[in-house]
């Protein structure tokens, strides 16, 4: 690759493990096996602050969509860790500066960071107040290095070496899952609930029209369901879970009633 063709950003969904030990293990939030947004962002050293940024900007995006509060940390680097100190202290001053420009609160945690470089640590909580690490930033010198990586420069008689980036958004997909039951509390939003309508014919009479109208909004891409049963109204609209009466029932965010009128085919 040319320094033009940089930043260079690569992303996918994949299965990690990760060998926790069995009394670690709770339930969704530690697992070890489980699915992450992985990205690594390959760059050069000049473009770091603007691709850090950026990262965080997109976190922030995210997460003000799902309603979290989030905590910033740098993790700095640890006792023992790959590389030279000058290269770990550039790090962390380019993670230093884009954090300032981010202009959210932000701490350190001395020690902390990986191995290989410094990172930045996004923590949520859970309904017990319990913090966990979900998105997370990390910055590269050393693997490039060891892979000898590199790029035309501009100076096309020479070539460097990239920085490579680490970054998942919702990290362990089953722990973000874990934490969004809990902060919804059942009553996923509509956009994000596995069934975001139920239409309720309040009569056998109605019961084709109702299936009419399932279909319909089913090929506008929404996930739908009907209520055949022969049950009153009252008591669909309970088990519908539409007023959260029934804890036994999945919450369902939009109740569509279809009444003995007259209907038209679509």
């Amino acid at each position: 690759h040319a320094f033009a063709e940089l930043p260079l950003r690569l992303a996918d969904f994949g299965v990690l493990h990760r060998n926790e030990a069995s009394g670690a293990l709770t339930g969704l939030t530690r697992v070890r096996r489980f699915q992450q947004d992985d990205a690594h962002i390959f760059c050069r050293e000049s473009q770091i602050k603007d691709e850090v940024r950026g990262v965080l900007e997109f976190i922030d995006y995210a997460y003000r969509i799902f309603g979290f509060t989030y905590e910033l940390k740098l993790s700095t680097r640890p006792e023992k860790y790959l590389g030279d100190l000058a290269t770990w202290e550039k790090a962390e001053a380019a993670l230093t500066e884009a954090l300032n420009e981010f202009g959210k609160p932000w701490q350190i945690n001395e020690g902390d960071g990986a191995f290989y470089g410094p990172k930045i640590d996004i923590s949520v909580s859970d309904a017990l107040k319990r913090k966990f690490q979900c998105a997370t930033l990390q910055l590269d010198f050393q693997l490039p290095d060891r892979f000898n990586l590199g790029y035309s420069a501009e100076d096309e008689a020479k070539t460097e070496r990239p920085v490579m980036i680490h970054r998942a958004i919702l990290g362990s997909v089953e722990r973000m899952f874990a934490i969004l039951l809990e902060h919804y509390k059942g009553k996923w939003p509509f956009w994000l609930s596995p069934r975001q309508a139920i239409v309720c014919p309040v009569s056998e009479k109605s019961q084709p029209y109702a299936l009419q109208v399932r279909d319909h909004i089913y090929r506008a891409g929404y996930y739908v369901d009907v209520d055949t049963t022969d049950r009153k109204i009252q008591k669909k609209v309970t088990t519908s879970n539409f007023e959260i009466k029934n804890p036994h029932y999945f919450y369902c965010p939009m109740l569509l009633v279809i009444l003995p009128t007259v209907y038209y085919s679509w």
